[in-house]
């Protein structure tokens, strides 16, 4: 058995790392888009496990220079803001994560005859030999992001057994869709929503959408959509680029689409999804700050999605992460998530783990802190 580390997801053949991953949207194409893609502050690494020269075991990971306040909200933010004016380098720890920034959840891969024994030590080698990238890098920081709670029984023997720590990350919003119309998904939500989206929806009449497998000469457009959306949100981890909207476009199997919501010639927002026969993924929604609103885009986006996954046969729509709330108004399901850490320096991983627990009791009373969004 051998654990490598690779720096390029091309270091394995397209086929056998998909092999290991049960017809996954984020694949091997995606990755590479993501790695071509020259998101700033990020450096991409693969672990893997062969055994007789067979992969046996995948997983994507990154590493980079984590801000603390990246996570807070509130006083703590604005207080973690000053400090951070004040001494900058307080507050980014130098940090390597299992998962991906750009990756719904952390996608770790197993040959399909692996049993749970199996499983479990390959996983050992893969978190063994992390370790020893971030102790030969001098990296503190140690991390898995997004291990979903469906395999959390071998996350959580695997990572205890290294020492890790683990907090709840956002959930995976997924929207179960055995409905032949629109209006009959409708008709499963309570009285209020219902009439609450049948009003948002009146304003469909002066949107125009268009899907779309190109968006090269929207680009630009795109792009202003993307940053606008940017500035407003709570939580920034990473700053996608033109070069990951065109490279996910790209995809070779024809699995990336994007509907341009329009408003007369203005495009008013765009929504990246991939999707194939099982799935409709959303990976972004993009809109303007003020037409957005006034369109209810949304709710708009929301309804369209369902719709053409009903349309063309997809079984459920995932709606990633955050509002978790609002999704599930709308019928969703939560699948938890799990992030797991732990910094290599004993006296440090206390502090850490003792701010935790303060956060921890702050959030039971309703204040929102080192979590990106809501408990799963």
């Amino acid at each position: 058995m051998e654990a490598t580390l690779a720096r390029s997801i091309e270091a394995f053949d397209r086929e056998e790392w998909n092999a290991l991953f049960d017809d996954e949207l984020e694949d091997w194409s995606y990755y590479r888009a993501v790695e071509r893609a020259g998101i700033a502050g990020f450096e991409w690494i693969y672990l893997a496990v062969r055994e007789h020269g067979r992969l046996r075991a995948a997983v994507p990971g990154f590493v980079t220079d984590y801000r603390i306040d990246t996570t807070l909200s509130g006083l703590l933010k604005r207080v973690a803001g000053a400090i951070s004016r004040a001494a900058p380098r307080l507050l980014a720890i130098p940090l390597v994560s299992l998962g991906s920034p750009v990756g719904e959840i952390c996608h770790l891969g197993f040959a399909d005859d692996c049993d749970n024994t199996e499983r479990r030590r390959l996983l050992d080698a893969i978190l063994a030999r992390l370790m020893d990238f971030a102790a030969a890098r001098g990296i503190g920081m140690v991390a898995v992001k997004d291990a979903r709670g469906a395999d959390d029984a071998l996350w959580s023997a695997a990572c205890a057994e290294m020492g890790l720590r683990r907090m709840p990350g956002q959930a995976t919003a997924v929207l179960d869709l055995p409905f032949r119309s629109l209006d009959e998904y409708l008709a499963t939500l309570g009285r209020a929503t219902r009439r609450d989206m049948r009003r948002k929806l009146r304003a469909r009449e002066s949107v125009r959408v268009e899907w779309r497998h190109d968006i090269g000469d929207i680009l630009d457009r795109v792009m202003a959509l993307y940053r606008a959306t940017l500035a407003a949100a709570e939580y920034r981890f990473e700053e996608l680029t033109p070069a990951y909207f065109a490279g996910v476009m790209d995809d070779p199997h024809g699995r990336a689409a994007c509907a341009a919501y329009w408003h007369g010639d203005t495009l008013i927002g765009f929504n990246l999804v991939l999707c194939d026969r099982r799935r409709l993924l959303d990976k972004f929604l993009g809109m303007h700050p003020e037409l957005g609103r006034a369109h209810n885009l949304y709710y708009l986006s929301w309804m369209e999605n369902v719709r053409y996954a009903i349309e063309h046969g997809i079984a459920c729509y995932q709606s990633g992460q955050g509002l978790e709330r609002e999704k599930l108004r709308l019928g969703s399901r939560l699948l938890p998530n799990w992030l797991w850490y732990r910094h290599r320096n004993r006296v440090v991983d206390r502090v850490f783990a003792t701010v935790e627990h303060v956060f921890r009791l702050r959030d039971d009373s309703g204040e929102a802190a080192f979590r990106r969004g809501n408990d799963a």
